[in-house]
């Protein structure tokens, strides 16, 4: 077993990986954005990109790899397996990026038949070292054993996440002003808003993002504030007051299609003006996961990335 930097024909035994360790039933445009977004921060942050394999001694790839009706049964994995002096199996994945001072872990994962054996720890100390000289650490986690000990071993504390979810009640929508569409203009607007609320900006990101979602912004006298809205629900969003941050996530939901489902993530206790907007529209409210901060109180008004923090 090795740990080793992440290679571009790692990326779809990485995804198969983490779909197989999340639990995950990801849809063919699902494995496709993993993919291209690990993609992107191979390019951004090579550095914190590290994968453990088998060092060519493994009989199976992360998704069952070589098995009859596997997910991935068929031909040789991405990464090489079955090809002599090639790369083994991945059996584990840490992705890291750095912003500015901040770092955050993006993804994360180690295949079930080889957890307990040091790999997640060592995977862990290989994407946590990229952030060597960055003041603050930022994670979104599952609820999983295993790693909540290990990033609280690592010095973050934990914060436990809600989740809205289901259809908008389009009859609770209300007027909102002072809320337009978003262009690449506008990209010094959200950088100065994430300075402010993180201490840090989202910049080597943000032609990845806009290329897959809608990004709608609001700057007022009062305070301005910024949300980037996919297909799936509202995928990150910052301000300066609570009273911008509502209504940025009431325009966000008053711009999903009638009918779909819609999803706000990531939300602390500290983002109860979420909580109102959400309750007040219709969706369900339950536990989701963690947000684990290292040298960093929650952000707030803040619904953090999973992917970019």
């Amino acid at each position: 077993m090795r740990i080793r930097p992440m290679r571009p024909e790692d990326v779809d035994a990485a995804e198969r990986l983490t779909a197989l360790a999340y639990g995950a039933e990801r849809t063919d445009p699902g494995r496709r954005r993993w993919c291209d977004r690990i993609r992107h921060l191979l390019t951004t942050d090579p550095g914190g990109c590290w994968v453990a394999d088998t060092d060519g001694t493994g009989p199976a790839d992360a998704a069952g790899q070589g098995t009859p009706g596997g997910a991935g049964s068929g031909t040789a994995d991405a990464a090489g397996q079955g090809t002599p002096g090639a790369a083994g199996s991945v059996v584990g994945v840490a992705v890291a990026l750095r912003r500015d001072l901040l770092w955050v872990l993006s993804a994360y994962a180690v295949h079930p038949d080889h957890q307990r054996r040091g790999i997640g720890a060592a995977l862990l100390d290989a994407a946590v070292g990229y952030g060597a000289g960055c003041l603050r650490g930022l994670l979104t986690s599952r609820p999983d054993p295993q790693a909540l000990r290990r990033y609280r071993r690592a010095g973050f504390t934990l914060h436990p996440t809600m989740r809205l979810s289901g259809v908008v009640d389009r009859s609770t929508l209300p007027a909102v002003d002072g809320v337009r569409g978003g262009t690449a203009a506008d990209l010094d607007l959200v950088d100065s808003v994430d300075r402010r609320v993180r201490g840090a900006t989202h910049r080597p990101d943000h032609a990845f993002v806009l290329a897959s979602s809608r990004l709608l912004v609001c700057d007022l006298l009062t305070g301005s504030g910024y949300v980037f809205l996919t297909d799936r629900g509202v995928e990150r969003l910052a301000a300066t007051n609570r009273a911008v941050a509502q209504r940025l996530l009431w325009a966000a939901l008053a711009a999903t299609a009638p009918g779909s489902a819609v999803d706000v993530r990531n939300l602390t206790s500290d983002q109860e003006w979420a909580v109102d907007v959400g309750l007040a529209a219709g969706l369900r409210l339950d536990h989701d996961a963690y947000l684990a901060l290292r040298h960093l109180r929650p952000p707030a008004p803040y619904v953090p990335s999973t992917a970019f923090g």
